[in-house]
């Protein structure tokens, strides 16, 4: 599966060059310059391969070409699998050294200490290296920083504990790739170190026994979309691997990877990665997993959370994203940071309704922090004038703020305004600004915040292009604030400001079916790489609309034929898009994505909308 650069200029679709929300319009096939000799390879392999009806092939050949898939790519992406799109472990730079050093710490009976980041990523891969260890007959112990308190990834003094505690190996999981002065502390200590990480780095490893990362600098996996999770998966193949050539199989079993891979798709999905190539596969295989609900941590946060799926029932990436991947962050968001990684890590029935049922109130306690900082943050940025507002990127700021929600905060207000937002919380005694931010495609929020860190108005700060952490003394916020908006301004065309939406197909209201909701899944799972379609409905009315609890929407459309479709835009009171719907003022264009309605066995469909444009 290929990345397609967007075209910049094609025309609006259906004219749409600044919807309700600001957003322009665009065909998903066409921004992505598909040819049509592409389409017409895939639409030919489509219709081969017998995998949907004849008046269906067409639509589906658009929708796959539309996520960059390739003729050749076609049947990874419609059936991926594990054995197919597997890499060679020794393709990852320093594997074999990682293996080679976590294998002789275990025949020696080592100590050995996983460190891992506090979020489902961290806890997913700290998760399955526990249960593979376990199974050889050793037990790891576990640390996972405090984020208020220690902040993210390794410190001296958190090697300083652990060399205490004796520990022989820690092995840093999500985290650690740009730890120089830590990793060089650990040197100094003779705490020997692996590092296996996910995030971009800009320079030099740092000093380790092994750095296992795709995005390490001259490594050549090619798996750079992987996760932290999805990268010990594969190190849990090399340590399977290597450990059978050392004889360690002899008294006991190798352990069949494939019931771990629940875990491997949880740390995809929740860390937003893209599904694409192996990727891809580990997720779908990862949620047929899930859903036998082997893992007593996973089944005991889908009981406490009231989601009752049926064991025939196949898990989706909302069930991952939206029900367990909340719950799981919330300890280390507003709570105990070491909960996820112990829920994950345990048989015991018990334990981990315990775990989920304190995983669940801390949960509930993040959404009430959040629900407080989002109106205080919207609140601000209207009376400071910061929005709305002609910069391309808008920065909040206040004292107190919990650095547990202040990134989940600037997502929400990013959806609400449509443009890269970073949140800071000020710590009131220290004076220390701890910031979180999130972009949307075409502005490189990583690359710009990297940027204020190199010209020194950060005291730390990076990321990637979705996403950014940064650290600010309070009195250099304004300052980061022009430097931001400046360097987007110069770097960033105008258009590339401006969010886009690809759409994938026109439909009529009675196109709107079941049947094609169902005919869709072909294409899940659906994440980052591979978005649900977004399909559009023109010239439809609004025949009822109604505000729901919580400022959500609940609606019905009909277009000229009488045909209706109801469903529901998330947190629309007071938006355009929300009076568009309740004090409607003629025809209108409509953007949104199919949900099942199972409601009192229904078996039908609803319309999640994502945006409108006045027709």
């Amino acid at each position: 599966m290929d990345t397609l650069s967007p075209v910049r200029d094609v025309p609006p679709y259906l004219g749409v060059g600044a919807s309700l929300s600001g957003r322009v319009w665009r065909e998903r096939i066409a921004a992505r310059g598909v040819s049509a000799d592409t389409l017409r390879d895939i639409t030919h392999r489509l219709g081969l391969m017998n995998v949907a009806d004849a008046d269906f092939v067409d639509p589906l050949a658009r929708f796959i070409a539309g996520r960059g898939v390739t003729p050749d790519g076609l049947q990874d992406f419609l059936f991926p699998t594990l054995k197919a799109l597997f890499p060679e472990p020794s393709g990852f730079m320093d594997m074999d050294k990682a293996v080679s050093a976590m294998l002789d710490a275990l025949e020696r009976k080592a100590k050995i200490c996983i460190f891992a980041d506090y979020d489902v990523d961290g806890a997913t891969s700290a998760a399955q290296l526990v249960r593979w260890f376990r199974h050889m007959g050793h037990d790891l112990t576990v640390y996972v920083p405090d984020r208020v308190t220690e902040g993210y990834g390794p410190s001296n003094a958190a090697f300083d504990s652990l060399k205490r505690q004796g520990a022989d190996l820690v092995i840093t999981v999500d985290c650690g790739a740009m730890a120089h002065k830590a990793l060089d502390h650990a040197a100094t200590i003779g705490l020997d170190v692996v590092v296996i990480d996910h995030h971009l780095m800009r320079e030099e490893p740092p000093k380790a026994l092994a750095v296992v990362n795709p995005n390490r600098p001259g490594c050549t996996s090619k798996q750079g979309n992987l996760a932290a999770a999805g990268v010990v998966f594969v190190v849990l193949a090399a340590l399977n691997r290597d450990a059978e050539k050392r004889g360690l199989f002899t008294a006991l079993p190798k352990p069949d990877l494939r019931q771990w891979l629940d875990l491997s798709a949880l740390g995809a999905i929740c860390d937003v990665t893209a599904l694409t190539g192996f990727n891809r596969a580990l997720a779908a295989q990862g949620l047929k997993i899930m859903s036998k609900r082997q893992n007593a941590g996973i089944k005991a946060l889908m009981d406490v959370a009231g989601d009752k799926i049926s064991a025939v029932n196949l898990m989706s990436t909302f069930h991952s994203g939206f029900v367990i991947g909340p719950r799981i962050n919330a300890g280390g968001r507003v709570g105990r940071s070491d909960l996820g990684v112990r829920l994950l890590s345990t048989d015991d029935a018990d334990e981990a309704t315990a775990l989920a049922q304190e995983l669940d109130e801390l949960n509930r306690t993040r959404r009430d922090i959040e629900a407080q900082v989002l109106e205080d943050a919207a609140h601000i940025a209207e009376a400071q004038g910061l929005w709305p507002t002609e910069d391309p990127v808008i920065i909040v700021s206040r004292e107190d703020w919990h650095p547990g929600v202040i990134g989940i905060v600037a997502g929400r207000l990013r959806e609400r305004w449509h443009k890269p937002v970073i949140i800071i919380g000020i710590d009131p005694v220290s004076g220390m600004g701890k910031g979180s931010g999130r972009s949307q495609a075409g502005v490189n929020l990583g690359e710009a915040v990297g940027a204020a860190f190199e010209s020194g108005i950060l005291l730390s700060g990076g990321g990637h292009a979705m996403a950014a952490g940064l650290s600010v003394e309070q009195e250099r916020i304004p300052e980061l604030r022009r430097f931001i908006n400046d360097y987007v301004t110069s770097h960033v065309s105008e258009a590339d400001q401006v969010e886009a939406l690809e759409v994938d197909a026109l439909l009529s209201v009675r196109a709107a079916s079941r049947s094609l909701y169902d005919k869709l899944d072909l294409l899940a799972p659906y994440g980052q790489g591979n978005p649900e379609p977004l399909l559009a409905f023109a010239d439809v009315r609004v025949a009822y609309a109604q505000v729901m609890k919580g400022g959500h929407v609940r609606f019905e459309l009909q277009d000229d034929s009488g045909a209706k479709l109801k469903g529901i835009v998330w947190r629309a009171e007071g938006t355009p898009v929300g009076d568009a719907l309740l004090r409607p003022a003629g025809r209108i264009h409509v953007l949104g994505r199919l949900k099942a309605d199972d409601y009192m066995g229904r078996n039908g469909v609803q319309l999640e909308i994502e945006d409108i444009a006045q027709a």
